[in-house]
């Protein structure tokens, strides 16, 4: 029976991701609502996307913006960890944001023809209906909408974006951006009176082109807007409708950080004089405030900066709070050539008497959580969230956030945009499983994309990691302390070939070689050259020894090569991912070579039928004479179905010469990984990748997560339980 051989210590694999520290106040996920689930009669292939998300005033519904659509999706939530779609209401335009302020919810809504004839207006609904009421005209293409405090005004970016294909997107374009502050009444959700505030002749970067980009009130109806290609702040008094104080945002100089796109994970660039380029922006009290440096036309800080109102600094976070989404595994290599991690969203929000900063990385699909201090801001935690977040909302009187995931992966097979809910509670954070130290030079050590395990068979918990070939450039092993938690990535040692880093490899695999070093396996691609092969690396991480796949072997290659390494006495086994050209399509190999004889034979493993897409291997380990292999599907979300350890006892296996009919090997099923995939309450990643035992008989697994491309990003490192 599933799971039976663990009766004794399914505690110690639950514990997997639990800190042994004293707990503290954290926030944990504890729901995912794909908006898909507002489709209501229209194909499930739709796109859709939350970008901008609020709540009613009560905290029992989330209402969030969805541009593709052109409306606006409603999601109850007055159980938090069961969201259920509410409906949806069509706007008949681009909705750019959206706002709650007692029964009504408002939403700015582009109807613009063209970038020089821009046009909108704001849609006044009532929620419980789902009804707009009103519409208010403003003049110009919109983007942030905030209602105050007191629900007394409406403020609203009006933009009027540049086309960025004109002139490379370059500054001014006509017509010029604004601040619409509209006098509401509540009780008729009447637009009253409107007061357009200009900004030109405000900033030093094309002052007769303001682009408005995010509004946000304090408790004194002042509201603060970031002009985010002009690189300027303004303040407005919304009472008086007139502009109190501008500022440059100013630039910030960084160090350790990556700046090439180049398949290498390698934080050792500075940059001067960087443009901050503010997105979103939140007040922290009535003076200070803070913004996300996202950045656009000329720049992009990577963090988040505190001003006052009178333009003073106050804290600049600097690279710091990329390189805690280096640390968690997020960092988005990709985007190294341009802005980094790109924290865009904000929110701010008071919980039991604390205020905490909330920052989001759009490229890094996470949110990381400061508490405010007065002073520099005390990083607590990083929250996994779905594809790009863009906004978030916080309920505090019942101890909620939620974020808005703007992604829509349908047309590649990837994950579809969601909205995440978090809680906070008094319990050790869930979330990351797994987190890298700092190097000698006091920079993160950069890890993604872990596509195989081993483990040291002397000390407990010592264990490694490979990464494949989405770090090209950079093929690396990674030694993991899986004792604390969450477990610690302490060193990186690069792959290397003549005292370069090792081009041409995919490492899917790897298992310790007792003699010194280490075996892996390298994941052929017979288009981009890359060789069907097994290398052994010294402990230094030089390959001296390359056995090529035989040519009886390669003649019916396909793409889905080796997945996974280990070693028995002298035999190395090997698990094939996929069916190449010679065998059924139920069916793959494990093949054995023996470092003695230096001969190749081989067996069929039997593949499970899949519902979806395909099945196929992932990771193969040796222990007290079995073969343990994971096999899963390539399927996630609500679609993933095969996420499993298979057993294989040695002692019942045969295996025949390459080029003979192979005899098939019988396997029992030992563990389903999907009840801990689903255990962060987010989406069921596709990849489970790794797998080891320990020297003390400990299971562990790791997923791979792309190197944060068309990814969640998350990484999910756990026990698994004891193997006797």
């Amino acid at each position: 029976m599933l799971r039976t051989i663990f009766r004794r210590t399914l505690l110690a694999g639950c514990l997997a991701g639990v800190s042994l520290v004293a707990q503290a106040d954290s926030f944990n996920r504890i729901a995912s609502f794909p908006v898909t689930k507002n489709l209501g009669n229209q194909a499930l292939e739709t796109i859709t996307s939350a970008e901008i998300i609020t709540a009613t005033a009560d905290g029992h519904t989330l209402i969030y913006s969805d541009s593709p659509r052109g409306g606006i999706g409603f999601i109850d939530i007055k159980q938090a960890n069961q969201p259920k779609a509410l409906g949806f209401l069509d706007l008949k335009g681009e909705p750019t944001s959206v706002a709650s302020v007692g029964q009504w919810v408002v939403a700015g809504v582009n109807t613009s023809e063209s970038y020089t004839n821009p046009s909108g207006y704001l849609a006044i609904a009532n929620v419980a209906s789902q009804k707009v009421m009103q519409r208010c005209d403003l003049g110009g293409q919109p983007d942030s909408v905030a209602v105050s405090k007191d629900g007394r005004y409406i403020a609203v970016a009006i933009e009027n974006e540049r086309d960025e294909e004109l002139n490379d997107g370059a500054l001014p374009q006509m017509p010029a951006g604004y601040v619409v502050i509209i006098e509401f009444d509540q009780a008729t959700g009447e637009c009253k009176k409107t007061h357009n505030i200009s900004l030109t002749g405000l900033a030093d970067i094309a002052p007769s082109d303001p682009e408005p980009e995010f509004v946000a009130f304090n408790d004194n109806n002042e509201v603060v807007v970031t002009l985010q290609e002009n690189n300027h702040i303004v303040v407005i008094n919304a009472e008086q409708a007139k502009v109190m104080q501008h500022f440059s945002a100013g630039t910030v100089n960084l160090s350790q950080i990556d700046v090439k796109k180049d398949g290498a994970l390698t934080f050792t660039a500075s940059q001067s004089n960087v443009k901050r380029e503010p997105d979103a922006v939140k007040w922290l009290d009535n003076d200070r405030f803070v913004i996300a440096n996202e950045g656009d036309y000329q720049g992009g800080a990577r963090g988040f900066t505190i001003f006052n109102k009178k333009g003073d600094v106050l804290f600049e976070s600097g690279a710091r709070f990329e390189h805690e989404v280096i640390r968690v595994g997020h960092y988005p290599e990709k985007r190294s050539g341009k802005k980094g991690a790109e924290p865009e969203g904000l929110e701010v929000a008071t919980f039991n008497g604390q205020t905490y900063i909330f920052v989001m990385s759009e490229r890094g699909s996470v949110m990381a959580v400061y508490k405010d201090t007065g002073a520099e801001p005390e990083f607590v935690q990083m929250l996994p969230s779905g594809i790009a977040p863009e906004s978030a909302i916080a309920i505090p009187g019942r101890h909620l956030i939620a974020t808005a995931n703007e992604a829509d992966l349908v047309k590649d097979g990837g994950p579809r945009s969601h909205v995440m809910l978090y809680q906070l509670e008094n319990k050790a954070p869930a979330y990351p499983q797994i987190r890298s130290n700092l190097d000698a030079q006091g920079a993160p050590i950069g890890w993604g994309a872990l596509s195989g395990l081993a483990a040291d068979q002397k000390q407990a918990g010592k264990l490694y990691a490979i990464s494949d070939s989405f770090y090209s450039n950079q093929p690396a092993i990674f030694t993991i302390d899986a004792t604390k938690s969450p477990a610690q990535i302490t060193e990186k040692l690069v792959v290397t070939r003549d005292g370069k880093p090792a081009e041409k490899l995919d490492l899917e695999g790897i298992v310790v070689d007792p003699q010194g070093g280490f075996w892996l396996a390298s994941e052929g691609n017979e288009k981009k050259e890359v060789p069907h092969a097994l290398y052994h690396v010294t402990a230094t991480g030089e390959i001296d020894q390359t056995i090529d796949f035989p040519a009886e072997l390669l003649k019916n290659q396909e793409r889905f090569g080796a997945e996974g390494i280990t070693l028995v006495d002298h035999t190395l086994w090997v698990a094939i991912q996929r069916p190449w050209k010679d065998d059924a399509k139920d069916q793959t190999k494990l093949l054995a070579y023996d470092l003695v004889s230096k001969q190749w034979s081989a067996a069929h493993y039997p593949l499970e039928k899949a519902e979806n897409g395909w099945m196929g291997l992932s990771e193969i380990t040796a222990h007290n004479g079995s073969l343990y292999v994971i096999e899963r599907d390539n399927q996630l979300a609500e679609a993933a179905k095969v996420k499993r350890l298979y057993k294989v006892d040695l002692a019942n296996v045969k295996t025949a010469a390459l080029g003979e009919s192979l005899p098939t090997l019988s396997k029992h099923l030992v563990y389903d990984f999907i009840p801990e995939l689903k255990a962060q309450n987010g989406i069921v990643v596709d990849k489970i990748e790794g797998f080891t035992i320990d020297a003390s008989n400990t299971g562990y697994a790791v997923t791979d997560n792309d190197g944060v491309d068309d990814s969640t990003g998350e990484t999910f490192f756990f026990k698994v339980g004891e193997f006797k």
